[in-house]
């Protein structure tokens, strides 16, 4: 658990982990992945848990539940890693629907409250995991908006009803756009990550939309927030599979019986155990952090505060992953074990947004600009 947690984040973490335990075990998890689809009936359990319209603003229908209220339950959720959108549509698309505002956003807002499912497309080909300076063009047409470009690294999207675009106006300016996924001119092409998350690349040919698509708001400071909510959501997600892959080699270190005592015995292997628990308390100190302080920081001390927060649990989630599998053995990467689903997501979220030393190198950018203020 993230520290200090609320009665309210409490109670959801509880029904979620019996929702889970009695509906999403990891024999239906592993054939979920291997088949690279999502799960509808899982989907409806958490949407009956309320946790599509968790942070959807009261008027429009959703709980307006503070914002660590949803960063604990990615933290719950993480051990299951459910395939379903929590971060992507459950997070990020309300966040940024509720940040840009307007009559569209409000539709859309209230769709999501009743389970609808949206797609951030942010990612370009061949630009790393950059926002604000898309290549995907947006052009005034017949009263709307015409769009062309590629994007990539969506999540989840196979099942979203509207896809929120970032692209870039005549007069340079970033832009976000509520585009249907039905609309002609939208191609998705699905794979499978690295821990079988379903994601896409997106094309837009000539993808005509209505004047109002365009959302209102500050474009680039919705953008900077979505940057720095995607790495708080990752942190918190990162900590619960942290705690798993520690509890799960304690527990291998007890049970595991070499030369007739168990390995826990060797105190070697127990230096080991208690360097990875060092790694976790330190990643779940900060993700804590990150969640409890979001929304009272200036953008440029949340954002230096994030890359340091995921600077920390990016590399916990490279030694911590890399010792579990080693202490287990050979079996520690073999798709029977859990843990080696744990390992490859681990390795997986290190990368997102830049992996750790990419984060320290842009934490000392951004400390750097704040000593020249």
């Amino acid at each position: 658990m993230l520290q200090e947690a609320t009665e309210q984040q409490r109670h959801l973490g509880d029904s979620l982990q019996r929702y889970l335990q009695r509906e999403h075990d990891f024999a239906r998890r592993r054939r979920l992945s291997s088949e690279g689809a999502g799960d509808p009936e899982l989907w409806r359990g958490l949407c009956e848990l309320g946790l599509p319209g968790l942070l959807v603003p009261e008027e429009h229908g959703g709980l307006q539940a503070p914002l660590a209220d949803m960063l604990h339950a990615l933290q719950v959720l993480g051990p299951a890693l459910v395939l379903e959108p929590v971060l992507g549509s459950c997070l990020l698309a309300t966040d940024l629907l509720a940040s840009c505002g307007g009559e569209v956003a409000a539709h859309w807002l209230r769709r999501l409250a009743q389970g609808a499912i949206a797609s951030v497309a942010a990612f370009e080909p061949d630009a790393g995991f950059g926002i604000e300076q898309p290549r995907c063009q947006a052009r005034a047409d017949a009263g709307g908006w015409l769009l062309d470009g590629d994007k990539t690294l969506l999540l989840q999207p196979a099942r979203a009803e509207v896809l929120l675009v970032a692209a870039r106006c005549p007069d340079a300016q970033l832009a976000w756009f509520a585009v249907p996924a039905t609309a002609v001119g939208v191609r998705l092409r699905d794979y499978a990550l690295l821990d079988g998350q379903p994601a896409a690349d997106l094309q837009l040919r000539q993808v005509r939309l209505a004047q109002a698509a365009r959302l209102p708001g500050d474009a680039p400071a919705v953008a900077r927030r979505l940057r720095d909510l995607w790495l708080a959501g990752l942190c918190a997600h990162a900590v619960g599979v942290l705690q798993s892959c520690l509890d799960a080699s304690v527990e291998y270190l007890r049970t595991r019986h070499q030369f007739g005592a168990p390995l826990a015995t060797q105190q070697v292997l127990r230096h080991r155990a208690s360097a990875m628990w060092i790694e976790v308390e330190q990643a779940r100190s900060l993700a804590w952090l990150a969640a409890r302080r979001f929304d009272t920081l200036r953008q440029d001390e949340r954002a230096e505060l994030l890359a340091a927060a995921k600077a920390r649990v990016g590399s916990a989630c490279r030694r911590v992953g890399q010792q579990s599998v080693q202490l287990h053995g050979g079996i520690g990467l073999t798709d029977e074990l859990q843990l080696g689903h744990w390992f490859k997501h681990l390795t997986l979220v290190d990368q997102w947004l830049g992996h750790a030393a990419m984060q320290v190198q842009r934490y000392a950018e951004l400390a750097g600009e704040e000593d020249l203020r």
